[in-house]
């Protein structure tokens, strides 16, 4: 693959009997924003463990920027950041303290204004444990990326947060992709995933169910687009007609609802009966299936496609 920085070929790991990631393989590539999603169990957490090289794969290979997780930490620690899904640091510890301590050990200089940017520049000497659960995601989220790496790794980034703060956070994703840094988000929020990234791999059962693109993945389900027309005189309540490709329908208030296989024949026969019959269209809403939805199918259908 193309300016490819993350390579993982035939990763197999197991505890005992359990096989929790079995020959899964992938890409990533430079400035993107990968997802990694699936059900708990899935393999998600060892498939980052490895990668972080916290654990050791049992089958296979791994490579971020070509360097061996495992073989070279050295090297690794330089070219990734980690925000884990749960993380501590000492008790009595602050936040600016944090902040020189991990860039000592990344050997840069302290970023402060990445604090400002997560609102805690009023918390620089605020001890660790005085922090909300928020105030420390954003922490581990500014120590992770501190050190300026070509590779982000983001586990749950945004649990705990308020709606202000997942905002920032979504904004700062899009500008290290758009400064040339790669993002793996390990997420449950299938809105975030539909949102932010570029492309996803839904692990199930330690193996990869799907691939592509959030719109690719939506495209090839059989989930239906969800039409709502509202209209002056409301006509189509009582119209009876048969719209093409409508497969169900509902009327919910002032809404008339049609749900489709293919919405573009749908919404041009809506609009031609609403002007053929002298109402006049005050609201249009083409909502395609979700990737929650399609992530739900797939999981359902035990990841067959």
């Amino acid at each position: 693959m193309k300016d490819s920085v993350v390579s993982i070929k035939d990763f197999t790991k197991s505890y005992g009997d359990f096989v929790a990631v079995n020959q899964i393989n992938f890409e990533v590539t430079r400035g993107e924003i990968f997802g990694l999603l699936g059900p708990n169990g899935a393999g998600k957490t060892t498939t980052l463990e490895c990668l972080e090289g916290l654990r050791q794969p049992d089958q296979g290979s791994m490579h971020i920027m070509d360097v061996d997780p495992q073989r070279d930490s050295a090297s690794l620690r330089n070219v990734i950041g980690v925000q884990l899904q749960i993380s501590s640091l000492p008790a009595n510890m602050t936040v600016e303290e944090s902040m020189k301590f991990f860039s000592a050990y990344h050997h840069v200089q302290p970023r402060f204004e990445i604090l400002s940017r997560l609102g805690l520049d009023e918390k620089r000497k605020t001890q660790y444990f005085q922090l909300s659960t928020g105030q420390q995601r954003r922490l581990a989220l500014a120590l992770a990326i501190n050190h300026n790496p070509p590779v982000i790794i983001l586990d749950e980034p945004t649990a705990g947060l308020d709606v202000a703060s997942r905002s920032e956070l979504h904004d700062m994703m899009q500008e290290l992709r758009d400064q040339g840094s790669t993002l793996i988000l390990a997420t449950h929020d299938m809105a975030e995933a539909e949102k932010m990234t570029d492309r996803v791999a839904i692990l199930l059962r330690g193996e990869i169910a799907a691939t592509g693109s959030p719109r690719e993945l939506t495209a090839k389900g059989s989930g239906l687009t969800k039409v709502s027309v509202r209209t002056e005189l409301s006509q189509l309540h009582d119209s009876g007609q048969n719209f093409p490709a409508v497969t169900q329908e509902r009327f919910d208030d002032e809404y008339a609802i049609y749900f489709s296989t293919d919405p573009g024949p749908t919404v041009s026969a809506i609009l031609d009966f609403i002007s053929s019959n002298g109402d006049k269209l005050i609201d249009l809403r083409v909502e395609r299936p979700s990737l929650e939805e399609r992530f739900l199918e797939i999981t359902a259908n035990g990841g067959a496609e």
